[in-house]
């Protein structure tokens, strides 16, 4: 190799060794007889530095000329600093440089290449190639790197076999649009980018497989947000001849294992909730239950006292936020104004403060004497000092806004720590939902998911009130993993995508290969897909999902580094048979 060390390997114990650096020009400082170059790789940054008359002179003229971003090897001996930096592992030594060679220069970045840098987000994704330079982006690609290098560990000492799949499929009606790929040699015929291996996984579980995992890219052509990317990767697995515990008890063993391995925290406990209770408690399907807060409803003490907004609707909701009796006039109306939002939806908020004195106060007097407020509070718990914050409405409505000021209160008195990490399986979901757009069911997970099998008998008579044999898991508040037991017997196959509302011969044109297969002994089996990108940023405390991609798109799915998607030429486009719309 052009060096003999990395710039985050000398030490003092290295004092007097010849060494050979290689790397990028971070910064130069000239005094003008001392001159000191930052110089950084991948491992660190490493001090060089040139003195006049100890320097030979035509050397530290060069060294002069060398700007941020210049590439180099540098060759000299390590010796100790006199004016020791404690904020870098190589503060104790510096290189006293014998010769110097410029392997490349640069021109001068758009933006500085340090922790805290002063390019915007578009413009770093511009020069992405860049910015990954940069130590903050670059440890969150490591923290990807060990994720995954775990995960393949992890599952491969579980006697899971890793097999890629293809990236070119079929096209199929259900789920998130497909990205669509056009055939040259099959003229009007399309494949289609995979958005899981989900029918390849079960078909691997057919040939015997047994075990199945893959790191996989998946594509979905939707909506973008900042947890979401047109093109993803997935933790996907497979298990024949289990039940759903059997698959929940491996994949919490590997969750505690990337915490462990990755993060060095033992998660002692991962709790269990029905989606029932997650949305009777908490208004969502992933609740996050780093703290409590949750609800209690309070029609039976709330109605039937003369307030009409309280008596016309289906459900009265409170929740207690402790300590919060204190909160003034402003902060409740920017609590209002928050549960007013377009994106919460309700029109109003109730407020009671539980006095330190046992007195209650609350926005509503009018309608209610303070033995009825005492009930309130009996009923949601609550103490002096507390707040009681009541919204109302229509049954999903209101769970829906009273999640959304959960999380915002939790959010406003720290509760929502990003150190502290809680773990939750959410059973039993619904199997289809009712659509009052195409008026038909659609499966919430996917058509292969099987239905519990104390439901079996509702399949006809009360599909809407069947419950599936799925599971997802949620960490604080993110769903980062789901699954199911999946259906392996023909004939319920097929009463599944007739409750879809497939008929038969779409059913066979979709996937007639899979129903097919389930005739020549289809095992029992079940699997989960984790979203991987998601989980790494959740590991990594971040927002975005972006942060953990090496090249990842915008908004509005383009990358701007390389200014794709783009036109093709009007030959490709002949070669593909394709005519664009005048």
């Amino acid at each position: 190799m052009l060096r003999t060390h990395t710039c985050g390997e000398l030490r003092i114990d290295n004092a007097s060794q010849e060494t050979v650096l290689c790397g990028w020009v971070q910064r130069v400082r000239n005094k003008g007889s001392v001159l000191w170059v930052d110089l950084r790789d991948k491992y660190g940054i490493t001090q060089l530095i040139f003195e006049e008359g100890e320097t030979e002179k035509s050397l530290f003229e060069k060294a002069t000329k060398l700007g941020r971003e210049f590439v180099i090897k540098a060759t000299g001996t390590v010796v100790e600093r006199h004016s020791k930096n404690d904020k870098i592992p190589t503060g104790d030594i510096e290189i006293k440089v014998t010769d110097l060679e410029v392997l490349n220069a640069s021109k001068t970045p758009p933006f500085t290449i340090e922790n805290e840098t002063d390019g915007g987000e578009d413009l770093r994704m511009k020069y992405r190639y860049l910015d990954l330079r940069r130590n903050t982006v670059r440890e969150k690609l490591q923290l990807r790197h060990r994720m995954m290098q775990q995960t393949r560990a992890f599952l491969d000492q579980a006697d899971f076999m890793e097999v890629e799949t293809p990236v070119l499929i079929k096209s199929t009606p259900e789920g998130a649009r497909d990205f669509i790929v056009p055939s040259r040699m099959n003229e009007g015929q399309f494949y289609a980018l995979p958005q899981s291996p989900q029918t390849f996984k079960q078909l691997l579980m057919v040939s015997g497989f047994d075990k199945y995992f893959q790191l996989v890219k998946c594509f979905r052509d939707e909506d973008l947000r900042a947890d979401r990317q047109p093109e993803f990767t997935q933790i996907d697995c497979e298990m024949s001849f289990v039940e759903r515990e059997d698959v929940l008890g491996t994949f919490e063993g590997l969750v505690k294992h990337l915490f462990k391995s990755v993060k060095g925290i033992d998660i002692e406990q991962i709790d269990r909730m029905s989606y029932a209770d997650a949305m009777r408690l908490y208004g969502s399907d992933k609740p996050d239950t780093r703290f409590d807060m949750q609800f209690v409803e309070l029609n039976d003490v709330a109605q039937g006292k003369g307030f009409n907004v309280f008596d016309s609707a289906e459900l009265v909701l409170g929740i207690k936020a402790e300590g919060c009796a204190e909160y003034t006039r402003k902060q409740l109306d920017a609590l209002t104004d928050f549960v007013r939002k377009p994106q919460v939806g309700a029109k109003g908020l109730v407020y009671v403060k539980c006095n330190a004195d046992g007195s209650y106060k609350s926005s509503v007097d009018k309608f209610y004497s303070q033995e009825d407020l005492a009930e309130w509070a009996t009923k949601c718990n609550a103490k002096p000092g507390d707040l009681l914050l009541v919204l109302s409405g229509d049954i999903d409505h209101t769970r829906k806004a009273m999640n959304e000021l959960r999380l915002h209160m939790g959010s406003e008195l720290g509760l929502r720590d990003k150190n502290i990490y809680k773990v939750l399986w959410v059973l039993d979901f619904p199997l289809l939902e009712w659509d009052e757009d195409t008026e038909r069911y659609h499966a919430m997970h996917h058509p292969f998911t099987s239905p519990l099998a104390e439901d079996f008998d509702k399949l006809e008579s009360a599909p809407g009130g069947v419950r599936a044999n799925a599971y997802d898991m949620v960490i604080n508040g993110v769903e980062v993993g789901g699954g199911s037991i999946r259906i392996h017997d023909r004939g319920l196959q097929q009463q599944m995508f007739k409750l879809l509302g497939f008929s038969d011969e779409e059913a066979k044109a979709q996937f007639g290969f899979l129903m097919d297969a389930f005739e020549y002994g289809a095992p029992p089996h079940g699997g989960i897909a984790f979203g991987f990108d998601r989980l790494c940023s959740l590991f990594g405390g971040s927002d975005s999902i972006r942060d953990y991609i090496a090249f990842p798109k915008n908004n509005a799915g383009r990358d701007v580094m390389i200014d794709s998607p783009s036109a093709v030429s009007n030959e490709q486009l002949d070669e593909l048979a394709i005519a664009l719309k005048k």
